[in-house]
């Protein structure tokens, strides 16, 4: 029997995805947020260490995905895959603007802790405890933490921007791998549905918010010469808001409205959220 799930029921895991998430209580955001940002870090020097021991970057895109599928698997919380689905039900009415940005406030808040704490014992191990200048790894993840800040603030504007589209893209195909592993019931069709956009992000060194909030902290911790205020301006909120756009509007919005049926879509709501009449 296959276990293929058809577009238009993907649209209601979609929306019930989105139910789920904002019926979490803030500890359970925060928890789960935490250990999501914790292993985007673990997978992206995984990649880095593929990459560098290779001399082929390509390696360290084909390993990233790992990092994905884990949280997609377990049920976790990432931010940017909540920038897709957690508006679905604020379009249908269940829930309002300020639940919707509140969920997104506790997941980034979690996201952000597990990154930096995984950076800290990151940088103790590749640095021994800060007695070695960085190499290998440890000089990859600085090289990228300030091409992803004083690169872009090198050409103003322009920086800004391609940082934007960037992030755009980065968060449309990593949204598509979490609606994507909604099409299968199958734990490896899940893991092959989910690898394959997030193998063309990294690939193509698209901008992740969560990725970025372990490689900029980490590559700051060895020696990056990167500022507080670059790493913000620079990089965290044009990343924030392409992420957004690329998330809620290229993947989420978008297949949600074309194949969500014509008819009332079951209410999902658990009974404490209160669900508004349709």
């Amino acid at each position: 029997m296959s276990d293929y799930v058809k577009p238009a029921d993907v649209a209601i895991s979609m929306l019930n995805a989105g139910v789920g998430k904002l019926a979490l209580p803030p500890r359970d955001l925060v928890i789960r947020g935490m250990l999501s940002g914790a292993i985007l870090g673990v997978a992206t020097t995984l990649a880095f260490t593929g990459a560098v021991t290779t001399g082929q970057p390509i390696v360290g895109a084909i390993i990233f995905p790992v990092g994905l599928v884990s949280i997609v698997l377990l049920g976790l919380e990432l931010v940017t895959g909540s920038f897709a689905l957690v508006p679905l039900p604020w379009l249908e009415g269940r829930a309002t603007a300020g639940d919707v940005l509140k969920n997104w406030a506790w997941v980034m808040l979690g996201n952000l802790l597990g990154s930096v704490l995984y950076g800290v014992l990151a940088a103790i191990v590749l640095t021994n405890m800060w007695t070695l200048a960085p190499a290998g790894v440890a000089a990859r993840v600085v090289s990228v933490a300030e091409a992803k800040t004083n690169a872009y603030a090198a050409i103003g504007a322009a920086g800004w921007i391609t940082c934007f589209v960037r992030a755009m893209l980065c968060n449309w195909m990593v949204c598509l791998a979490v609606v994507l592993a909604m099409t299968t019931t199958s734990a490896a069709g899940k893991v092959i549905a989910a690898w394959l956009p997030i193998f063309i992000f990294f690939a193509q060194g698209f901008e992740h918010l969560v990725v970025n909030f372990f490689i900029i902290p980490t590559g700051m911790m060895m020696g990056a010469k990167v500022s507080l205020f670059s790493w913000l301006f620079w990089n965290a909120i044009p990343v924030t808001l392409g992420n957004i756009v690329g998330g809620f509007v290229f993947t989420g919005l978008a297949i949600y409205w074309t194949y969500r049926p014509k008819a009332s879509v079951p209410d999902a709501m658990p009974a404490a959220v209160p669900a508004a009449a349709e």
